[in-house]
């Protein structure tokens, strides 16, 4: 795999690759965003600082907004536009992080946005804002406006799962679902982050936290420690695989994760619990906690 194809590249790479006058054009993106409950604004916190050249990815306007669910995938015709505004062309290598004090949180999201509707060439900085700033490379305030490009997409719609699609595989299981949500939420003893939704997961998922797939530092962990954690769980990367989450934001640091370990055709259900939840009969929602109730 070329560096261009890379899942995860370093701070190091893509200060070298901004510098250089390459064949390939590297379009920088921030795509932070956070949860409500935690109050802090990401695009505010990018006029203030951000990877000089880097455009704001606001994950809330790129979405599907005649949906109740929160950030739903837009539509393909909606994603190329609002790409083509930020100036990313096809053949733009694009790298994508987030501000948070995790490492990632949200920028795998618009990685697997990328690659659902047809782009390739694109990376997430491996241990996001935390890493670059720990490297001693430079922060800026200034903003940059992006030439308009003519972006096409090619939608993939099976990596898109719906929630016929994971009621269906209740019982036919025709892939494996795995939940990236902390192991409290899964197990329904820990409280959802959003009202009107307890705690459990959908019946036969499997729980791999999105934070155990991260070093302390932020890094994602190398490929062999990743396996480790797949094999552990009972996940067969050889088998069909689906992740999820709260809203579908976190499941895509298992899809990367699993990339990185090739497998690179992984599914996302895009409703997350929060849709499972609201439609799924009581018991189709699996808790040790109040779990749900007619």
């Amino acid at each position: 795999m070329s560096l261009q194809t890379k899942a995860l590249v370093t701070a190091k790479w893509l200060s070298e690759a901004m510098k250089t006058r390459s064949r390939v054009k590297v379009r920088v993106l921030d795509a932070s965003w956070y949860l409500p409950k935690l109050r802090r604004n990401s695009a505010s916190d990018f006029k203030k600082y951000h990877i000089p050249g880097a455009t704001y990815f606001d994950l809330d306007r790129c979405s599907d907004r005649t949906s109740p669910l929160d950030h739903m995938l837009p539509t393909p015709d909606a994603f190329a536009e609002y790409v083509s505004g930020l100036g990313v062309s096809n053949d733009a290598h694009v790298v994508v992080y987030d501000a948070s004090e995790q490492g990632a949180f949200s920028a795998p999201r618009v990685w697997w946005m990328f690659r659902v509707f047809g782009h390739r060439a694109v990376s997430v900085l491996d241990g996001g804002l935390k890493s670059w700033m720990h490297d001693g490379f430079p922060l800026t305030e200034k903003r940059i406006k992006p030439e308009p490009a003519d972006y096409r997409v090619t939608f993939n719609r099976s990596w898109v799962k719906t929630y016929e699609d994971i009621l269906d595989n209740i019982e036919t299981k025709e892939f494996q679902v795995v939940d990236a949500r902390p192991g409290g939420r899964f197990r329904g003893r820990d409280p959802e982050p959003r009202d009107n939704t307890e705690p459990g997961h959908i019946p036969g998922s499997i729980n791999i936290p999105f934070t155990s797939l991260l070093a302390p530092s932020g890094l994602f962990l190398p490929p062999d420690q990743l396996r480790a954690l797949f094999d552990q769980a009972g996940v067969n990367l050889q088998c069909p695989l689906c992740v999820t989450c709260g809203s579908a934001v976190t499941a895509c640091h298992v899809a990367l994760a699993a990339h990185v370990c090739g497998q690179p055709n992984v599914s996302i259900y895009d409703g997350g619990w929060s849709e499972f939840y609201a439609r799924a009969a009581p018991e189709d929602v699996i808790s040790e906690g109040r779990g749900k109730h007619l």
